[in-house]
């Protein structure tokens, strides 16, 4: 990955900030991208300070112009794409029943068409350098979580969609992979829209038990040094997806219980 030029979104926090120093310390030229710039020039600071080499483009990913602008913007600093990592995202926890469109469709927006708008700006110079283009997922893209329904849904749509593009650029060298982290300490709890679009606030979980970032940055890079189409994380994740196989009701009724039993569950 020396050398070569990464695209972040998200890269103000959690897994996001993780994934671009760890490519910087590779000796990759990181764009960091997020709405939030105070928080972006501080992890371009920490970059420049260890010698990498960053640049910052503020970027709503569900704004089409937003992402056409930052992969304009890369290729005027350094003229071409080597990978893409979408990794920009929001959550939710509230129950369908009670929840407002509106935040269904913000989810959407973000999660998937964000990944979506991201990817058709940089695709074309992504197919020059035969690079990557990464979706950061989720478990819950293989397993629907319950009072998680639009974040299931929009990692889901995730998977089909880099799923097909995969096979749609299956003799141009391009490499697609799907990364699935499970539960991982990062602000994304915190920030999980409720039934009415407010953010949440605080976790319900317990975030110091949970992988780390920078665990969840090193897999990713070495998953894309070797062109590895799909990535799922931690034990428990490993066999939710495989149980999702093998024995679906069974999984349901545990996936059932653990989100019952969170702090403040709005299962009733």
């Amino acid at each position: 990955m020396k050398n070569k030029v990464v695209i972040v979104t998200g890269a103000s926090s959690g897994i996001g900030r993780a994934t671009a120093l760890y490519f910087a310390a590779k000796g990759s030229n990181v764009v960091l991208a997020a709405r939030s710039v105070d928080k972006l020039k501080t992890v371009k600071q920490t970059i420049e300070e260890k010698g990498g080499s960053c640049m910052i483009v503020p970027c709503d990913v569900s704004k089409p112009e937003d992402c056409e602008n930052l992969v304009v913007e890369t290729i005027k600093k350094y003229h071409q794409i080597d990978v893409l990592i979408n990794n920009a995202g929001i959550s939710m926890r509230a129950i369908f029943n009670e929840t407002e469109l509106h935040v269904i469709r913000e989810i959407m927006d973000i999660n998937f068409f964000g990944m979506v708008n991201c990817t058709k700006f940089a695709l074309p110079h992504i197919l020059k350098t035969k690079g990557s283009i990464v979706g950061v997922s989720s478990i819950a893209g293989y397993v629907g979580l319950p009072a998680r329904t639009a974040y299931s849904a929009s990692k889901y749509a995730m998977h089909g969609f880099l799923d097909a593009l995969r096979l749609e650029n299956f003799e141009k060298g391009i490499h697609v992979l799907v990364a699935c982290p499970g539960f991982t300490a990062s602000n994304i709890r915190n920030s999980a829209l409720t039934a009415d679009g407010t953010a949440q606030g605080e976790s319900p979980r317990s975030e110091a038990k949970m992988m780390q970032p920078l665990e969840v940055a090193k897999d990713i890079y070495n998953s894309i040094v070797k062109r590895q189409q799909s990535l799922v994380l931690t034990t428990e994740g490993k066999l939710a997806v495989f149980l999702s196989k093998w024995a679906p009701k069974f999984l349901q009724r545990v996936v059932f219980k653990e989100m019952k039993n969170e702090p403040d569950s709005p299962l009733k």
